[in-house]
């Protein structure tokens, strides 16, 4: 049977899934509106604006918070589907929930969280993904671009770190496919990245191009394993990273999204797999200058076995470039992979694309369960006897950083261990002098570090001057440290190896502070264990 240019081209669009953003302008939705009915593209990738997107790719714009902006994207997919001969796939980046993307939204622990729970406890990230995927539903979404199979093995990684299981190969994977597992129960699609494995990096993606330095058997060693046990798992989809493989390209730096030996030769032919193949977005800048002629670069991801073009900014061109190039057979391959993606996310059985409600109490439930698993006791050189027995002798106090004293941690612990209390919120409303002078008098100090930032560019935006403080302290005092972040921030605080208790609590979440609290106050003991290997100095 012969099909015409103009239905071949329909089924092209279906490969394309822009960048679409929740707070944006009624002239750029129209925009999307046309890029709907005219390329019929296949599904949207949304973001919360313009200023957040991928590589905040049109200025170093603040992002700009919005309440309503759940309210929106219900709105606004709603308006998109509307426009849509063929029902779109909405995609969303939800690693630890709607709120990575949209505020007032529920909001789950991190992967590397996640990560601390003893192997047990799996059952945990399970309901994380299974509630993650209702709430995803609920805003009328049916895939989520999560989670990743990405094992952190390098403590310098600007772009993965707490996004990541940790650096254990085997429970990445486990944790990988329970996350999966519990989206799939409740319909969502899901998606392992970055394939074949960003962990090992020390340059962002976003903006540069990492090269993996690694052969083939190490790979398939290491980075490839989660990939490999999600592959035999029957995962959604598969999206590739922009990294660089020189052992598997004949040397050279080519994107793993823009080469055939990747996506082709390893990932289904060597590595055996059948499912969708989508590209990490294609505005990022290690692939996104590469090409002057429009469509080209959607041309070449295509060509190299991608199936879905993530963030593809240049439509009309990107679908003339395949329409030219590319062999039937192959378009209709892909087109059957999206098609049966989207038969199983129910959208040709579904009129009604949002349903259900999102549930916060049962979000704060899960938390809770989660932090009394995952918090993680490092340092114990004293039992909890010793704080108690300095407060009875007046020679406690409290050390909030980055936070007020108001804090649910503090307010937990002074039910029973009430104690003078210092903040330090900032170095333009906080004087440090002033702080460590008052805690002179005190012989132990319990000091909880919020710090400001989960990623690691400019020491988690922590001041040297908190730093250079808790160094003094922790020669000259009993302390006790909980800290409320990324663990990746204990290597960074000089002396920390002298403290009398050490706590990673990982969230800055209420129910974290609070359990973090009643594990001091009924001397409770922690289950969770480090997910990635962390030398304190």
């Amino acid at each position: 049977m012969k099909i015409t240019a103009e239905a071949l081209r329909q089924k092209i669009g279906q490969f394309f899934f822009p960048a679409v953003f929740i707070n944006d302008t009624e002239e750029n939705i129209q925009e999307t509106e046309r890029l709907i009915k005219e390329h019929n593209i296949g599904g949207l990738t949304f973001f919360h604006s313009r200023a957040s997107a991928a590589t905040n790719y049109e200025s170093k714009k603040k992002v700009v918070f919005n309440d309503d902006s759940y309210e929106k994207i219900k709105a606004l997919i709603v308006r998109y589907q509307k426009a849509a001969s063929t029902p779109l796939l909405i995609s969303i980046d939800a690693e630890w929930g709607l709120a990575m993307r949209i505020e007032k939204t529920p909001q789950y622990p991190y992967a590397i969280t996640l990560g601390a729970l003893p192997d047990n406890k799996s059952s945990l990230v399970y309901e994380v993904g299974k509630q993650i995927g209702l709430d995803l539903k609920a805003a009328g979404i049916q895939y989520n671009l999560s989670p990743l199979a990405d094992i952190n093995n390098n403590p310098n990684n600007p772009v993965i770190g707490y996004r990541s299981f940790g650096e254990n190969k085997q429970k990445v994977a486990d944790f990988s496919i329970e996350y999966l597992k519990g989206m799939s129960e409740v319909g969502v699609l899901g998606c392992l990245k970055h394939f074949p494995g960003h962990g090992n990096t020390n340059v962002d993606s976003h903006l540069g191009l990492p090269v993996l330095k690694e052969t083939l058997e190490e790979l398939m060693e290491n980075e490839l394993y989660p990939f490999i046990k999600g592959i035999e798992n029957n995962v959604d989809s598969i999206m590739i990273g922009h990294l660089a493989v020189p052992s598997l390209n004949d040397g050279k730096d080519t994107s793993a999204t823009l080469s055939k030996a990747v996506i082709q030769d390893l990932l289904r032919d060597k590595l055996g797999y059948d499912g969708l193949v989508i590209s990490d977005a294609l505005n990022m800048h290690s692939v996104s200058k590469l090409y002057d002629i429009k469509g080209q670069l959607e041309w070449e991801a295509f060509n190299a076995g991608n199936d879905v073009l993530c963030f593809a900014e240049n439509v009309p061109e990107g679908i003339e470039a395949i329409y030219k190039n590319a062999s039937p057979d192959r378009i209709f391959e892909s087109y059957e992979r999206i098609r049966k993606a989207k038969e199983k996310a129910g959208l040709f059985s579904n009129e009604n694309f949002t349903s259900g409600e999102l549930n916060f109490e049962k979000t704060s439930k899960l938390n809770l369960e989660i932090a009394e698993n995952a918090i993680t006791k490092i340092i114990d050189n004293s039992n909890s006897d010793s704080i108690f027995e300095a407060q009875k002798n007046n020679k406690l106090a409290k050390l909030s950083l980055y936070k007020n004293t108001e804090n649910p941690f503090f307010k937990t612990l002074n039910s029973k261990l009430a104690s003078p209390e210092f903040a330090f919120e900032n170095l333009e409303n906080s004087n440090i002098q002033e702080i460590e002078k008052n805690l002179e008098n005190f012989e132990t100090i319990l000091i909880a570090l919020f710090p400001p930032k989960a990623k690691p560019l400019n020491n988690f935006e922590i001041d040297n001057e908190v730093f250079e403080l808790l160094s003094r302290l922790l020669v000259t005092k009993k302390c006790f440290v909980y800290v409320f972040g990324n663990p990746y921030v204990l290597p960074l605080i000089p002396n920390l190896k002298k403290a009398t208790g050490l706590v990673e609590a990982y969230q800055d979440f209420e129910e974290f502070q609070i359990t973090t609290a009643m594990q001091i106050l009924e001397n409770i003991s922690s289950n969770g264990s480090l997910p990635v290997n962390i030398e304190i100095q």
